[in-house]
């Protein structure tokens, strides 16, 4: 999956470790933007690899964004921390995988108005809803580095881990090689399935239509 030399790079490759998880051993790599986010500067993303991916073929990846709320303070109005561990353990079950983690908080639209549209949920809006309101996109996301996130491991092509047309259709415009779609569906929680049900029936993500209590 080669970026051609006439396009700017928009990532370079920083450093890597090997990482011990609950999940295994992965191979942490950092990458950061080359071109500066004009709210939030240079970005540092990371590729959490498991077992030999050098020039795979039909290679499964997760790509994924930063859920500060979920991920760290282990928020249930979400469902990206349950993704993110579905994928890591699917992808040490299968041997070889990656999980490219991007530093795209609340879809793109960062933290502080991430915070804002949780607010705006709280009193009744969906999330597509919340994010109108505020004068934002549904999705601000942008997957530019992936191409090349992929081209430093040599991958030329991958079964992608999402249930979101949207995030298929943007990174084969990229270029990515995408065989098929790997389903991630969680299990939804009492506070959590109207988010979930928001997204698929508003988003079109491939999900299960849940009947909510």
């Amino acid at each position: 999956m080669p970026t051609s030399p006439e396009s700017p790079r928009h990532s370079e490759w920083l450093a890597s470790t090997d990482l011990p998880t609950v999940h295994g051993v992965f191979a942490m790599h950092v990458f950061r933007t080359t071109i500066p986010d004009a709210t939030q500067g240079h970005q540092e993303h990371v590729a959490l690899v498991f077992g030999e991916i050098a020039g795979q073929v039909g290679l499964p990846v997760r790509v994924h964004s930063e859920c500060l709320t979920g991920e760290v303070f282990g928020s249930l109005k979400c469902d990206c921390r349950d993704q993110l561990d579905m994928a890591l353990s699917e992808i040490a079950r299968m041997g070889a995988g990656m999980v490219l983690y991007l530093r795209q908080e609340g879809r793109g639209i960062g933290l502080s108005n991430k915070v804002r549209a949780y607010h705006l949920q709280s009193q009744g809006y969906d999330t597509v809803d919340a994010n109108r309101m505020l004068g934002l996109p549904d999705d601000a996301r942008s997957y530019e580095v992936v191409p090349e996130m992929l081209a430093h491991f040599s991958v030329q092509s991958i079964r992608l881990m999402t249930n979101n047309p949207d995030k298929l259709a943007k990174l084969s415009a990229l270029g990515v090689k995408v065989d098929e779609c790997l389903p991630v569906v969680t299990e939804p929680n009492q506070h959590s399935i109207g988010y979930i049900q928001a997204k698929r029936r508003r988003m079109g993500h491939d999900l299960p239509d849940w009947v909510e209590d």
